[in-house]
Parts: C-alpha cells; structure tokens; sequence
C-alpha cells in the first residue's frame, strides 16, 4: 500500500473513495461537511434516515454521491464523542480499512486520520492510521500452491488533514507507522512459517539477510562456541533436536554518540515445542510453531526502527532452537550448568523458554546495556491471568515498568504488570542444584520472571510474557505482530528523549 499526505478539504478529490467521518450518527465533520455541501444536503438526508449505527467503527458505503468527484463515499462512524478515544480512533480506522478491502475502490482518501483524538497529536494519529491500514494488507501465501494474486482494496491511499500546520508532524507520523507496519509483517511471517521451514538455521539466515537490507551487524554462535561460552542451559533444551542451535545477534547501531549505551531485545526463539520428554499432548501442537514469537518480534522491532533510521543504538539477541524428545534429550531429574555458573535443576522440560532466555540474558552483559527486555511466550498461566489483551510484565527496575507501561498505552499494544517481589523467591528452591527449573504450585507467570531475575542482577531488565497476544487461534489463526508496536514506541521514546 502506497501512502502519501496533503492538506484540504475533499469536495473536488477525484478517488474510488472517499472517507469521511461522523459524530453521533448524524453531526458531519468538517470534511463530511464539505462534502455535503457539495452534494446539496445529500449526505445530511442519507444519515437523517438513520442507516449509520452511532457505535465508533460502523460504517456506510454510498455510491455516485451527486457533486462529488469520487466513484464512493464511505461514512465512519466516529463514536458520540466530539473527541475520540483511542479504541475508539483506531476502531474508525480499523473499520474503514475493512470496508476497502472489501471494496473494488483503487485508490482512496481518509478525511477523518486528523480528527481530535483525547491527549493524542497529528503525529499519533498518522501513525496509528498508516500502521492500522497498512497491517490490515497482510496475507500469508508462503507456503500455498496458489497465490491471491487479484486481491481487493487500495493500491494507494491518501490521509487528508485540515490545517497545513499538522503536515510536517503528520509525515513523519504516516512514515513512522508504514514502518511499524513493515515490522510487524516481518514477525507475523516469521511467525506463521511451519516448523519444518522456520528452523534455527532459517532464523540465522533471514537475520543475515536482514542485516544486509538493513544494514545490521551480524553474528550468529553455533553449538561449538556456545558450548565453549558455558551455555549449558541454553544447549540442555537443543539436546534432542537434530536440527542444530543458533544464538543470533543483532547490531543497529544508530546512535550519534559513541559507545551509547544500547537498549538490548532478548527473544525467546524455540521454533517448535513438543514439551521434551515431558510432551505436550496432541492437540493444538501445531500451535506451539509460535513458540518463536518473541525471536519474531525483536526481529520486527529492529526492521522497523531500522526503517526510521532512530538515533540510538539496539541489539537483539535470539537464542533459537527446537525443544524435542529423543535418545539425547534432556531428562527430568538432570542438572545443567548455565553460563552464569548457577546450575539449575530441570523438573519440567516443558518449561524450556527461561532454560534458553537465562544464558542469553547473561550473554548481554557484555554489551553494558541501558536496558534488557525480554520477550517471550513463555507461561500458559499469563494467558489464565490476562487473556490476549495485554502482555504480561515484570520488571526489576519500576521506572523501567512504568515506562513500558505508559508506552504501550500510546501504542494500543498494552501490557500489564504483575509484582515481581521477593516473597516468590522462596517458590524456586531445589534439593539438588541452586534452582529448579519450575517453581511450586501456583503463579507459574511470576515465579518463570522469578527465574529469569536471578540472571539480571547487573542491569536494569523488564519481562514480557506474550503467550496471549503473540498469536490467535481459532478461525482467525496465525501471529499478530505483537509487540512490535509497544517495542518500537518504547524506543521511538528513548530516540526521542536522546
């Protein structure tokens, strides 16, 4: 999708269609009323026989609409607030994006991305709008016989503000979402590739590939050199997969200040989880391909911060490989050394995604970070807890959470904090080795965060559980590109701030 950005009013636009909003199902926008004006009223007589639901996102196709330049006019409904929320706002836009799809429109023009949204500015609006529209174009064919190659909707879309003083900040924020769009397409492919195709050595090699398009520093660790770094942890999970362990690392290096501290995204890359020897049962194992999600993101995340060209520095680091059982695998009972040289008693190897996260998170020291996020679907109990609106965090550091927090809200990509005290240390004690690998009955998605503090303790870090919103199941299957968007306007936040 092709966007571009101008200032006016879209009486004399020529388009196959134009949108534009209204307020309570009746009160015309500014843009809405111009266009009636054009039309004489017809636009007041259609919403006057009260067709156009109230409710924000309901929307109302009309054809050949009379003293207009445009094949269509399509009538959104913005809510019965003169000022939007932002549900509300990207709902409108969600909406519309919809309705062009399922259009025969080519081209279209949006008059309502500059409506006033509470506490939001031009450039909020542009981007939610640019990376709503944008993502709504994704369709996964990779591994179908038959491509779509006739589908419907927009090749080019236009966003229309009123007042040419939001234009320059409403640019930046189109460019900014097309390119949280982009990321997010990466995760979501990456995501939904089989098992059988998206293995390790694919992840090292389409980070290879992406650090070439995106100019990226590269490395990626083999078995050998991790084995001689003491990621006994780590390998203890690769044990019984044929297919061969990779740790990738990601270098952007963007910041104008030499040896800036960098803000380090570790993502938990397990590209397909049986369990181990302790299985999984049958159903919905297909699922567990999005095991890699958190991997997925972070590569998303620097797509798109590379795309915008932020003036600061982010490294990623994966930790990838399958968790399978067989004659070499891992064992309840067994006792593994991490790279910190805390040993660690495995109880459940189904518990595998804090197994590799711990001698990643070890393995960033070296990087003398600002900051560590993890990302991770790491415990069904977060899905229990949360469900898949916000992402579960955990943080060792509050300014850390609360700025996580506040960033997710400005992004529509939520999450939520649950308490990382100290009392749930006394859930993680071991007969036999310094830790077990699960803690006791109860809080499965603090004590796994739990885990993961003990291999923090030199650096501020903060714990995404992403197990309810990196992917849907259902009719609607597939990844959602989560949380690209709460990652990159976290960072878009610190590029800001520098």
């Amino acid at each position: 999708m092709e966007f571009s950005i101008k200032a006016g009013t879209p009486e004399k636009l020529r388009s196959g269609c134009i949108a534009v909003g209204v307020i309570d199902a009746r009160k015309l926008t500014p843009a809405a009323a111009a266009l009636d004006k054009a039309a004489k009223g017809y636009l007041t007589e259609i919403l006057r026989r009260g067709d156009l639901d109230a409710k924000a996102g309901a929307t109302l196709a009309l054809h050949n609409v009379p003293g207009t330049a445009c094949e269509r006019v399509l009538l959104v409904s913005l809510g019965k607030e003169a000022e939007l929320s932002d549900k509300d706002f990207r709902g409108a836009i969600g909406a519309t994006a919809k309705a062009l799809a399922a259009g025969g429109a080519k081209d279209a023009v949006i008059c309502f991305a500059d409506h006033p949204v509470t506490g939001r500015d031009a450039r909020w609006n542009a981007r939610q709008a640019a990376m709503l529209l944008a993502d709504s174009t994704y369709r996964y064919d990779a591994t179908k016989s038959k491509k779509d190659e006739n589908r419907r909707g927009p090749a080019k879309v236009t966003l229309l503000v009123g007042e040419k003083t939001d234009l320059a900040a409403a640019r930046n924020g189109m460019a900014q979402g097309q390119a949280l769009a982009g990321g997010m397409a990466l995760t979501k492919e990456l995501g939904n590739l089989p098992a059988n195709i998206c293995t390790p050595t694919y992840l090292a090699q389409q980070a290879k590939a992406l650090g070439k398009s995106q100019k990226l520093k590269v490395d990626v660790l083999d078995r050998a050199q991790m084995e001689k770094l003491g990621m006994g942890s780590l390998l203890s999970v690769a044990a019984g997969s044929a297919q061969p362990p990779k740790l990738i690392i990601m270098k952007y290096e963007g910041a104008a200040k030499k040896g800036a501290r960098p803000v380090v995204l570790v993502g938990k890359g397990i590209t397909f989880d049986t369990g181990g020897i302790s299985i999984k049962p049958a159903a919905e194992m297909d699922e567990m391909k999005y095991d890699m999600c958190g991997a997925a993101s972070v590569f998303g995340t620097l797509k798109a911060v590379a795309t915008m060209g932020l003036p600061l520095n982010v490294i990623g680091i994966v930790p990838a490989t399958e968790n399978m059982p067989g004659g070499r695998a891992t064992k309840p009972g067994d006792i593994v050394t991490s790279m910190s040289g805390q040993t660690i008693e495995i109880l459940n190897t189904d518990a595998e995604g804090r197994l590799i996260l711990c001698d990643a998170l070890t393995y960033a020291e070296r990087f003398n970070p600002d900051c560590v996020i993890d990302i991770a679907t790491l415990t069904g109990a977060c899905i229990i807890a949360l469900g898949a609106i916000p992402s579960g965090l955990m943080a060792n550091d509050d300014d850390l959470a609360a700025e996580l927090l506040a960033r997710g809200q400005e992004s529509g990509d939520r999450a939520w904090q649950l308490p990382l005290w100290d009392d749930y240390q006394d859930m993680l004690k071991s007969n036999f080795a310094d830790m077990p690998n699960i803690g006791s009955k109860g809080a499965g998605t603090i004590t796994a965060a739990c885990f993961l503090a003990r291999f923090t303790g030199k650096y501020k870090w903060a714990h995404l559980d992403i197990a309810g919103t990196a992917w849907k199941s259902g009719g609607e299957k597939g990844a959602t590109g989560r949380p690209v968007p709460l990652l990159t306007q976290f960072l878009l936040g610190r590029a800001k701030a520098a």
